[in-house]
């Protein structure tokens, strides 16, 4: 049972002895789907590896995995991912070693791939070292998503954590301002001052950053709006404020 591409080009695997021998061979997998009901020893030891390697899954209908596969899948199929994640926790302590100014991007489940790839795409140009996202939720990064983002997803390290209130105080603790970028925000961008150690929050499309994840901000900024469209779409808003740091940064010099 050897790798194959799904509809949204995404490599997958199916059967317990591939996954497992996937695992082994320590190839990234992005989610694994079981059989709602699946029983047996071999599912038991597959599920604990799963758990041990922090994998997201879920259960799933008989016919959604037949969909993806014809083949004998045997009530199990994977998502190998398209890039390599890292650890914000090994990041961090690397990023100050080498005394550069940590810049660093949160994205709060943002569904679209194509808005993932075009942030992605827009963080690895202004500079940013590392894009932070949930375990669980939001977009899957599969070949379309490095696709739009011009192969800056291999390029920029990302980072995936099942706890990101943990991540959040990680940061914070080590001297990095967490600042979420919202239209609950009391002031602009403009007026905040981003040349320090800093890492951008940015929420989903369509419920902004969970309250979990905003109330453990040190602060708060959204961008001025003057028209009669009150919201930006995310991958924009990012750019916007991706850029205002550059540019805080980085001064024209007349």
């Amino acid at each position: 049972m050897y790798p194959k591409q799904s509809q949204d080009n995404t490599a997958l695997i199916y059967g317990m002895r591939p996954i497992f021998e996937a695992m082994e061979s320590g190839k990234t997998i992005d989610k694994v789907l079981f059989q709602k009901g699946l029983q047996g020893e071999l599912f038991k030891q597959l599920f604990y590896e799963v758990r041990q390697h922090k994998i997201p899954f879920q259960y799933v209908p008989l016919e959604k995995l037949n969909r993806l596969t014809r083949n004998n899948h045997q009530g199990v199929v994977a998502f190998l991912s398209a890039i390599e994640y890292s650890s914000i926790f090994d990041i961090v302590p690397t990023i100050f070693e080498e005394g550069r100014v940590p810049f660093l991007l949160l994205l709060d489940k943002i569904t679209d791939v194509r808005n993932v790839g075009a942030i992605a795409r827009s963080a690895e140009c202004a500079g940013v070292d590392a894009i932070i996202l949930p375990l669980n939720g939001g977009a899957q990064l599969n070949e379309d998503a490095v696709k739009s983002s011009a192969g800056a997803l291999n390029k920029i390290p990302v980072c995936r954590h099942s706890n990101l209130v943990e991540v959040i105080q990680y940061l914070k603790d080590s001297g990095i301002e967490v600042v979420g970028v919202t239209e609950k925000a009391n002031h602009a961008l403009y007026n905040k001052d981003m040349t320090g150690p800093v890492c951008l929050i940015m929420g989903n499309e369509y419920e902004g950053i969970a309250w979990d994840y905003l109330r453990h901000c040190n602060d708060t900024i959204t961008i001025p709006m003057v028209g009669s469209i009150r919201s930006l779409n995310v991958s924009v808003a990012t750019g916007i404020t991706l850029f205002e740091v550059v540019k805080q940064r980085n001064p024209v010099k007349e």
